[in-house]
């Protein structure tokens, strides 16, 4: 499984439930990379998408605790333990963890890639993404050369894990 995010210097990721900045570049890269296949993310992280509804063009899985949540063609997850059952009928492969902050720190160490957009600037928030630097399993891979979107400059990174869970 992977995860992607845009982060800022303090791997925040949110800000009263919304993100922290719209990057155009960012949102091709993420549309680009996740495309086609299975996307991970918690029900106020759904709530953000635009009439809040799942993503077209992927499999969109949805974890809420809330018994009565429903969410027009998407999977719900009620807890932990069920969307791990789920996700093992997709090639792991294909699976990109989207959010939000609980989502990402519950599914981190399942996955192998991080696919971060990282953000040179340190913004009020008030949600994280696991700060990958931190942790002895999670090596940089790779950066892209710097980028600008008006003032504001951010990288493309990989990261991997060097031992993954499995599921």
């Amino acid at each position: 499984m992977k995860l992607i995010a845009a982060v800022d210097n303090n791997w925040a990721i949110g800000y009263k439930d919304k993100l922290l900045v719209h990057i155009p570049e960012d949102m091709k890269n993420f549309r680009n990379l996740t495309m086609g296949n299975v996307v991970v993310l918690g029900r106020k992280t759904l709530a953000g998408f635009p009439n809040g509804m799942p993503l077209q063009g992927r499999t969109n899985i949805i974890l809420s605790t809330r018994e009565d949540f429903k969410a027009k063609d998407a999977i719900i997850a009620h807890s932990e333990k069920e969307l791990l059952e789920i996700l093992k009928d997709y090639d792991s492969d294909s699976v990109f963890i989207i959010g939000g902050g609980t989502v990402y720190k519950m599914l981190e160490p399942y996955c192998d890639t991080a696919y971060i957009t990282k953000i040179d600037y340190s913004y009020q928030a008030d949600t994280y993404f696991p700060n990958l630097d931190e942790k002895e399993n999670w090596e940089l891979e790779s950066t892209s050369e710097e980028m600008t979107c008006f003032s504001m400059e951010y990288y493309f990174l990989k990261y991997i894990n060097k031992s993954p869970k499995n599921i």
